[in-house]
């Protein structure tokens, strides 16, 4: 009797530790519609180093479904990464896997939340040290005390589904790398992401039923902060055109860092493991300028404008370099054009982005 009676006490603690490390997990709802689809919106300005983009989400209340507003957030340490949550499709009914923060980025559903968050993976920027180092491509950084740098990022999905599985969902699955960083140690989101998503709860507008998923504050600089001039709002859905987080307003030089990334360790290069559709092999090549420029020109005539035949109808005239000396320089368009060559390291390789 005593016997069974601690086997159940010991299956009981079995089954609390399970329940527990699946709350950890992010299944904290579940339910039997879909989510709406991601509103269009413009990322507020980064309001200073160590902040990480964290993209707004659809959460689940009592009223619905409700918009957490997109948001910058200090990163609780050094070296930690934020890896969206996700709802996804499961016996008959969806559900909602939390995000959290971890040395490296996690399967988030494929959902591509833009802002460097296409699905799979992150390409808005990598740790080196204790400083983090932003691209200034998918980012909107306008401050001067940061370091960035600039890689284009090809991405053509336009896709805006917001859960993974079920009937018009995504059907993207794990890769290699996203499934070791789930066995890796995860921290659950900051103070400052709970209050900001309570906040969220709390406020009748974010609600689908009463926005219709375009939300007045779809995003904004800073964590509970939904007004002021750092909101943003929804924007109209135009269909496929360009992504809202590659239309930024210039942005001022940062004081010479703006530099090429520098070179990243294993390590580093794994934290941030492009996507096989969202970069280019061949990204850092010069543009080809063609045939003629690509070498240095010689004072020779071209051998197709070279025609000796021409002046066979005057065998008897003088020779023409003794007639006219000036007359047997080559023709302006066979002489070197400066400035127009194309060669690796000048001020035509526009492009210059570390990786």
């Amino acid at each position: 009797m005593q016997i069974s009676r601690i086997v159940r006490y010991l299956v009981l603690a079995i089954l609390m530790m399970a329940i527990s490390a699946s709350s950890f997990a992010g299944v904290f709802v579940s339910v039997t519609v879909a989510p709406p689809v991601l509103p269009v919106y413009v990322q507020p300005a980064c309001p200073g180093d160590g902040y990480i983009w964290t993209p707004g989400y659809w959460a689940y209340g009592p009223d619905g479904y409700f918009w957490v507003p997109g948001t910058w957030v200090v990163a609780p340490e050094p070296g930690f990464l934020w890896t969206p949550g996700y709802w996804g499709w499961g016996g008959g009914v969806y559900v909602w896997h939390a995000g959290y923060w971890g040395p490296h980025i996690g399967f988030y559903g494929g959902v591509n939340y833009g802002f460097g968050y296409f699905g799979s993976g992150y390409e808005g920027g990598y740790w080196r040290g204790n400083r983090f180092y932003y691209n200034r491509t998918v980012n909107n950084i306008n401050i001067t005390n940061v370091n960035v740098y600039n890689k284009t990022v090809i991405h053509n999905s336009v896709n805006r589904v917001s859960y993974n599985g079920g009937e018009g969902g995504l059907h993207a699955r794990p890769a290699h790398f996203e499934e070791v960083a789930a066995r890796e140690r995860h921290f659950e989101p900051t103070r400052m992401q709970s209050q900001h998503e309570n906040g969220a709860r709390g406020n009748r507008e974010f609600l689908a039923s009463v926005n219709h998923g375009r939300p007045a504050v779809a995003a904004t600089a800073r964590p509970g902060e939904f007004r002021g001039r750092d909101v943003v709002a929804a924007r109209p859905d135009r269909g496929r055109e360009r992504p809202a987080e590659n239309r930024m307003s210039p942005r001022p030089e940062n004081s010479g860092r703006n530099a090429p990334r520098p070179e990243m360790s294993h390590q580093e290069a794994h934290n941030n493991r492009p996507s096989p559709s969202s970069s280019m092999r061949n990204e850092n090549r010069p543009e080809p300028r063609g045939r003629m420029d690509s070498a240095p020109r010689s004072n020779s005539p071209r051998p197709d404008t070279y025609r000796p035949e021409a002046g066979r109808q005057h065998e008897n005239a003088p020779r023409a370099e003794n007639a006219r000396p000036h007359e047997s320089a080559p023709r302006g368009e066979n002489a070197p054009r400066g400035g127009r060559e194309s060669h690796p390291g000048n001020g035509n390789d526009r492009d210059r982005k570390g990786h």
